[in-house]
């Protein structure tokens, strides 16, 4: 396996699932510890007050990072850590916390990507309707403006908003995240507002004049219809609108996709998605993450309400989430996304499998099957790269067994196994390989330093 020289390989968190501290130093609760508490909502109502305890273990922890020698670390920075009521005076305690874990990345010497918000809203703007109020955007804003003038001289990568796709349709659609709403109208206009609140972040971002690049993260799948019938190739067609087009569209080309605004105008107010808002949202920017972990096969299923289509069950083999493992569709969504969208440069910022880890009588963990998850996605990276598409880098998720959403604590997909009820961390087989890896790329590396990935599209340049 050959990467390029200055490939970034590191591991991705967020803060909700690994913090705890939930309600320590001035974090206020987030729209999760609400969804948490309710009842049916996650796995054995388990919540993040405790996590991985990293709030706590933060030292130790970014010495496991060292000891994998990650070149990089893509973290969260919690909105209501930083800024309890969503706006207003902001919480130096939570700032400190974030100035504390960057000090220490850049004395070990791992480049930092911050990630803005993953998912964790606080409670008081999900009160005031949350994404599906367009002000949510401006409050996010104001967040980002906070967090850039007390921190901005120390991280080398932004990434504005995480998987809009899961807050918008997984949370308001589907409600099986965070507020837990089951209306399309609401997945719509929160999808919206979360590309909103992501141009204005970029642009609080440039107004502060971090050094650091300015990015996105999609979450995006493989699509492809089951046959060549006009009908399954339609519905293909929707779920592709619906997962990845809504999201790049806006971004890259300043509109949302006809097909599909035709599609939801037929039982949606689309009058909140401004035109004018398309400008904001498509400012420029330095990179594209993209998370990958899905490959659909669709046929037409007209008894489905919201999209007349339906994802066919994955077959083997699959992961302990029941999610197929294609490594040939991570593949495609890079040469698509650099085919059709944009010649930026790409980061794989999220990838990784929840397997049934546990710790064996001689007190190991081994999990061959992630091992090879890994290396097939990774060496499915590596090709692409060789091929021409500008991809920088690739984030394993996630570094430790953490609070996976609605399923709880019941998925395992560290490179690190946590026991959570002593706080115990175990280096699984994976993590040994994944170091491994990473130290072998060292010795076919002239400098083994990220130098490629730190020009910005405005021309200036960040050494990490």
């Amino acid at each position: 396996m050959k990467l390029p020289d200055g490939f970034l390989l590191g591991v991705a968190t967020a803060a909700y699932q690994i913090e705890g501290a939930a309600g320590e130093d001035g974090r206020a609760p987030s729209i999760w510890d609400t969804f948490c508490r309710t009842p049916g909502k996650v796995h054995h109502g388990d919540t993040g007050d405790i996590a991985c305890d990293h709030y706590h273990r933060m030292e130790s922890d970014l010495d496991l990072l060292s000891e994998l020698g990650v070149g990089a670390y893509r973290f969260s920075i919690a909105w209501p850590r930083v800024l309890p009521d969503g706006s207003g005076r902001a919480n130096q305690k939570g700032i400190d916390f974030y100035r504390r874990l960057l000090d220490g990345l850049h004395a070990r010497g791992i480049t930092p990507m911050a990630t803005l918000y993953h998912w964790d809203l606080p409670q008081t703007l999900g009160d005031r309707g949350g994404w599906r109020n367009r002000d949510t955007a401006q409050r996010f804003a104001e967040y980002v403006a906070v967090v850039a003038e007390a921190l901005g001289e120390q991280v080398p990568f932004w990434v504005t908003v995480n998987e809009p796709w899961c807050s918008a349709f997984v949370g308001h659609l589907e409600g099986r995240h965070a507020p837990g709403e089951t209306s399309l109208e609401a997945a719509i206009h929160a999808a919206h507002h979360l590309l909103l609140a992501h141009g204005l972040g970029v642009q609080a971002l440039r107004a502060a004049n971090v050094k650091g690049s300015v990015g996105v993260t999609l979450n995006l799948s493989d699509v492809t219809a089951v046959s060549d019938q006009p009908e399954d190739l339609s519905a293909a067609a929707r779920i592709d609108g619906n997962e990845n087009r809504w999201f790049l569209d806006p971004i890259f080309k300043a509109s949302y996709p006809p097909d599909m605004t035709s599609w939801y105008a037929a039982s949606v107010d689309l009058s909140p998605l401004h035109d004018s808002d398309l400008e904001v949202i498509g400012v420029p920017i330095d990179f594209l993450g993209v998370n990958y972990y899905e490959q659909h096969v669709v046929k037409a299923d007209t008894g489905e309400a919201i999209h007349g289509a339906a994802k066919l069950r994955p077959v083997p083999p699959v992961t302990d989430s029941g999610v197929s493992v294609r490594p040939q569709g991570l593949a495609k969504v890079l040469r698509r996304v650099a085919g059709e969208y944009t010649s930026l440069p790409l980061y794989v910022t999220e990838n990784g499998a929840a397997f049934n880890d546990y710790i064996t009588p001689e007190g190991r963990v081994e999990d061959p099957e992630r091992v090879d998850y890994l290396s097939q996605h990774i060496d499915a990276v590596g090709r692409h790269v060789s091929d021409g598409v500008d991809v920088r880098g690739y984030f394993v998720w996630s570094l430790f067994d953490n609070l996976e959403w609605a399923d709880g604590y019941s998925r395992r997909f560290g490179l690190i196994f946590v026991d959570f009820g002593t706080q115990e961390r175990i280096v699984k087989s994976s993590g040994r390989w994944y170091r491994d890896l990473i130290a072998s790329q060292h010795e076919n590396s002239a400098t083994g330093v990220a130098t490629n990935a730190t020009v910005r599209q405005d021309g200036r340049r960040y050494t990490a």
